[in-house]
């Protein structure tokens, strides 16, 4: 955890219950908001906008620590204005604006506004709303003294873009600022997402238990969903679930194939609790193993084992790399053909942060390692049989003492399930 040294550097980082107790610290959701505004602004400062203009639904919860899912998540519905020196101002869909001035007083209430753009174009441009609210954000800027500064946006539908440009306004990119800003966890962040991991290794438990010949992929992933739900999951995201003859090559999403006796099967768990997120995979036997899917775990295994071996601060991203093999190694014909199987990403509120490790960009461009990092690890490796393969995911905290694994589901053997 970040700021952590000594004994309390080596200390697990604990998994806390749900709920607030009066005789432990845990997570101060008081301090987390503070925490992520603080790193929102310092970035803006620190370059040459003056405000951000954000639509991405991550960096709006990181400053306005407001959050809507399901079926809004991809409208590009919502969306925050933060400016030099003020309050964040939030555009949120239609009555829910209201809802935040009843429970979102770290908002002022003049901030949370009802706003609507045309939920990607199902209401034409034509219709004027993206233009008056170009207006109303370039009258904003100007009444701050900002007008002639660039406004930072992260991600943005063309139309918009064309009404922002034709009012005016230079418009930049805030995406790699806030990026940067996310990347270093504080003792909150880390902790939700250690309770996020623990919600997971329960469900593995769950998921051992019910893997057993004619069930089916997608049963396991009802199951999962149905799992973590229970236990507080605020988004299932996605669940990979990959048996038999669909384990190689990998197809990263899951069917109603029906497992049978001595298949190699691999999950991937996708989810959320209060924001944070977990991915997780796991590979298991069903009843038994064979020599082939066992020699596969190993090296996967063995390559996991060695990346994490790698990781402390200061270190490149590269180096973590390097220890993987090259795509030429395991059957691709190159690593962008490969990617994704020997892989590392960023943990938080979103699923793909910094930093992205890879041979196919961290060789030539590598990100140093930092304390307060939370990454995870994959490594996959096709079995000699030629359909079957292993595929380990293991998230890592960065600590001054080195890195904590947050993944606890036992993966340093193959877990045979349900053997016979």
């Amino acid at each position: 955890m970040t700021g952590a040294t000594g004994a309390t550097a080596r200390r697990p980082i604990p998994a806390h219950g749900h709920s607030a107790v009066d005789y432990e610290q845990r997570v101060d959701y008081d301090r987390l908001r503070e925490y992520r505004i603080r790193r929102a602004r310092a970035a803006l400062e620190a370059g040459e906008c003056g405000a951000f203009l954000l639509f991405d639904f991550y960096n709006i919860r990181y400053t306005t620590q407001t959050w809507i899912g399901g079926a809004l998540g991809d409208k590009m519905s919502r969306y925050a204005l933060l400016t030099r020196g003020g309050e964040p101002v939030l555009w949120d869909f239609g009555s829910a604006a209201r809802h935040h001035q009843l429970y979102a007083p770290w908002l002022r209430p003049e901030n949370s506004r009802a706003g609507m753009l045309g939920l990607r174009g199902a209401i034409a441009p034509e219709a004027g709303l993206m233009a008056s609210a170009v207006r109303e954000i370039k009258g904003m800027l100007q009444d701050a003294g900002l007008a002639g500064l660039p406004v930072g946006v992260d991600i943005v539908e063309p139309p918009f873009l064309f009404e922002m440009q034709r009012q005016g306004l230079t418009v930049v990119d805030a995406q790699q600022s806030m990026l940067d800003a996310r990347q270093i966890k504080s003792p909150d962040e880390i902790a939700l997402l250690s309770m996020a991991a623990a919600m997971v290794d329960g469900v593995y438990q769950d998921i051992t238990e019910a893997l057993k010949p004619g069930v089916r992929e997608n049963e396991i992933v009802a199951l999962a969903n149905k799992r973590l739900y229970e236990m507080g999951s605020d988004q299932v995201e996605a669940i990979n679930a990959v048996s038999g003859e669909r384990c190689n090559p990998h197809p990263h999403n899951f069917s109603d194939r029906i497992i049978r006796p001595g298949d190699q099967a691999f999950f991937d768990i996708i989810q959320s609790y209060n924001g944070y997120r977990t991915c997780y995979y796991r590979t298991f036997g069903v009843g038994s193993a064979t020599a082939s899917q066992r020699d596969a775990y190993t090296r996967a295994r063995e390559w996991m084992d060695a990346a994490i071996g790698v990781v402390k601060p200061g270190v490149g991203t590269d180096q973590v790399a390097r220890v993987w093999p090259a795509a030429e190694e395991f059957g691709f014909a190159s690593e962008m053909a490969a990617f994704g199987l020997q892989f590392g990403h960023g943990l938080g509120l979103g699923l793909h942060e910094r930093p992205i490790i890879s041979r196919l960009n961290s060789l030539e461009h590598p990100v140093e390692i930092q304390e307060g990092m939370v990454f995870a690890l994959e490594t996959y490796c096709p079995a000699s049989d030629g359909f079957s393969a292993a595929r380990i995911e293991e998230e890592v905290v960065v600590t001054a003492a080195g890195p904590q694994i947050l993944t606890r589901f036992p993966a340093q053997e193959l877990f045979v399930a349900n053997a016979y």
